[in-house]
This record gives structure tokens, sequence and C-alpha cells, in this order.
């Protein structure tokens, strides 16, 4: 019995939604899934976080993930090259990923460019201006206060985009819309291959 043929994965599509915390990846990513004529699998870090065991998700254990919103520690190094991975897999088995990111690590991003720079894959700037992130994260009950600030000045560091957006001036849905937009007339993704060619 022949086994299928490899699909290419320049016919699936990556869309990496790199933000801080409270600047409205979560809502973005459902619009995505809503206004984007294919499915997309929402393969988002806090998809991979919800993976570990729940005292993991508390201090003092949480600070080996992330607990220090800014630097993660071991078990969260290996989550987040576990997720990239997990991504480029779906991607490559002819699945179409939108995945909300907080890249605050360098190495992160370095692994995303040398994953997904051959591949149909997309990195997007998810941008909010500090005030609004810092009322964002009062008037909800699932963040930490203070992670949002902590993230601000390093999440977009050395980062390069194919879409930016700013989500205190467009709704989600009408970020989606603008993804999609862009998608549709084309554009060819380059951040990720600009990224890996200055490593």
């Amino acid at each position: 019995m022949n086994s299928p043929a490899p699909i290419a994965t320049n016919e699936t599509t990556i869309l990496i939604l790199n933000g801080a915390s409270s600047s409205g990846k979560t809502s973005l990513v459902k619009a995505l899934q809503k206004t984007l004529d294919a499915p997309y699998l929402d393969a988002g870090l806090d998809r991979f976080l919800w993976m570990l065991p729940p005292r993991y998700l508390d201090r003092p254990l949480w600070d080996e993930v992330l607990g220090l919103a800014t630097q993660a520690g071991d078990v969260g190094n290996r989550l987040v090259r576990g997720m990239h991975r997990s991504i480029a897999a779906l991607a490559t088995a002819g699945n179409n990923v939108v995945a909300d990111h907080v890249l605050v690590e360098p190495a992160w991003l370095a692994d995303c460019a040398t994953l997904f720079a051959g591949m149909r894959a997309y990195l997007i700037g998810v941008h909010c201006p500090l005030d609004v992130l810092e009322e964002r994260e009062r008037s909800r009950k699932d963040r930490t206060l203070g992670q949002a600030k902590a993230q601000y000045d390093i999440v977009h560091r050395g980062a390069v985009y194919d879409i930016e957006l700013d989500t205190h001036t467009l709704s989600p849905e009408a970020c989606a819309e603008f993804i999609k937009e862009k998608l549709d007339r084309g554009l060819r993704p380059m951040a990720f291959q600009m990224l890996r060619d200055t490593q």
C-alpha cells in the first residue's frame, strides 16, 4: 500500500501573532478563525501552557515556565521549542495554523526564524499603547498586574514583521479583515527569512 504523498508546506499558511500580554492576540485569533475562508488551527502559547500539570501554573513552579513574564525557565523553554515544532508539523501535514505568542526570549525568535523561514509563515506584530495595555490588564481577572509593562519594551525587540497592527485603533474584526486582505492579495512572507539571514 502506497503512503500518501507529502504535502508541500507552501500550500498551508502559518500566522504567528506576537505582542505583549493584553494586546488583544486571543481576540484576534478568534476573529481570524471566523474571517479566514480556510480552517485555521489555534496552536497558540496558552494552548501549550495548559498542557502542563496544574501545579506548574502557580508559583513557585510557574517561575520555571514564564513566571517572571520576561524570562522563561527551563520548563518554559522546552515547552516553547516543542510548540514551534508542533506548529511546523501541523503545517507540513497540510493544516493552516494561527498562534498567539509572546516572544520575550531572543532564542524563541531565532528558533522561529530557523523553523519557519522556508514555509509560508507570517510574523505579525500586535501593538497597543502601554496605558491601554495596563487598563485592559486591570479590568481582566486572568492577568497578572505588571506583566504587560514588563513585556512592553522587549516583546518586539529584534523582530521584523510581515504585517503590523494597532489593536487600540482597530477592532479584532478589523484587524482580521486587514490580514485577510493582505493574504488574498498575495503578500509574500519575508520576515522569518530576513531574521534567519541575519543570524
